[in-house]
């Protein structure tokens, strides 16, 4: 059962919001068609702690698809079927240092592993989904990242017409991989089962509940239900620590001091070992395609909890 948020957490997801709110910089993604049209001024960020309170303030109930925010929930599936051992051997978990949709990173390695945070990392990932067809792999997904944000999700079918319309580089990525052996399955359906767990969508509250997830070692602090494997949700923080915001990341462990993943929604979920989840989603993004307000409002509420995991 949820339970009264105390003032602590209240107030300071308050006052993080306010400090972050006046940075009007950025721009919306052009990735994609339907991401060009997001509501620019938008701004909403929740926490979930693992206690199950939870703290809410702007358009926390705008949905939104989630992108890469994906990503380490896939991988925790993964892991969790497959194994660790065997993602990192297949995958690899080390940070690229190179743009999110990068091919140079997979013609490096003399094996193409490069991250699952990363797309060429993402989509051999996908690809090690358990099931015997596409459908079934999907079932799977959305059951596990469901669990995860405690309630059934669905796919945005305008985002996902319009991402498949024009996921160009990750279809090349997807081909380039499987040239190389570096896909366990055909292309196009790694492709396929990544844009569909692209566009989930969700409210800051389900990607905090998710967050929280990870921080409570794979037991949803909302529901009571274990997803995954204490190891698994380590793993997955673990990842998210090496390139959950890409070439950025390193800056990101500096200022903030908490694993993170962002998308370009404008999404970011941060997990705070052992205390929280939290979510912002503010679509104004920065050069390297992060959210300028969700990177401001990580930041400051890192500072005011004392949540950073490299300070006494």
């Amino acid at each position: 059962m949820t339970q009264v948020v105390p003032s602590r957490v209240l107030q300071a997801l308050e006052r993080s919001y306010l400090d972050a709110s006046g940075d009007a910089s950025g721009t919306v993604s052009s990735v994609y068609p339907v991401l060009a049209d997001a509501e620019p001024e938008l701004f909403g960020a929740a926490v979930v702690e693992i206690s199950g309170e939870i703290a809410e303030v702007g358009d926390c109930g705008v949905g939104f698809s989630m992108m890469s925010c994906a990503k380490p929930f896939v991988f925790a599936l993964v892991a969790q079927a497959r194994g660790i051992s065997l993602v990192r051997e297949r995958v690899g978990v080390n940070a690229t240092g190179l743009p999110f949709n990068s091919a140079t990173a997979v013609e490096r390695d003399p094996t193409s592993r490069t991250n699952p945070m990363v797309n060429s990392g993402a989509l051999a990932t996908i690809a090690l989904t358990p099931g015997d067809s596409v459908d079934d792999q999907w079932q799977n997904i959305i059951q596990a990242v469901s669990e995860f944000a405690g309630r059934a999700l669905e796919t945005d079918p305008e985002a996902y017409a319009s991402v498949s319309a024009a996921n160009h580089q990750n279809r090349a990525l997807a081909h380039l991989l499987s040239a190389r052996g570096a896909l366990a399955s055909p292309p196009g359906d790694a492709v396929e089962l990544y844009t569909r767990a692209s566009c989930l969508v969700v409210s800051t509250r389900d990607l905090a509940a998710m967050g929280a997830t990870l921080a409570n070692s794979g037991t949803n602090p909302l529901t009571g239900d274990r997803v995954v494997d204490g190891d698994i949700a380590r793993a997955s923080v673990a990842v998210m620590a090496t390139s959950g915001l890409y070439e950025t990341t390193g800056d990101w462990m500096m200022k903030v001091g908490l694993p993170a993943k962002s998308g370009i929604s404008g999404n970011i979920v941060t997990v705070a070992p052992g205390r929280l989840g939290l979510a912002s989603y503010a679509p104004r993004l920065d050069a390297a395609g992060n959210s300028v307000k969700g990177a401001g409002i990580a930041q400051s509420l890192a500072r005011d909890l004392r949540l950073d995991i490299f300070s006494a």
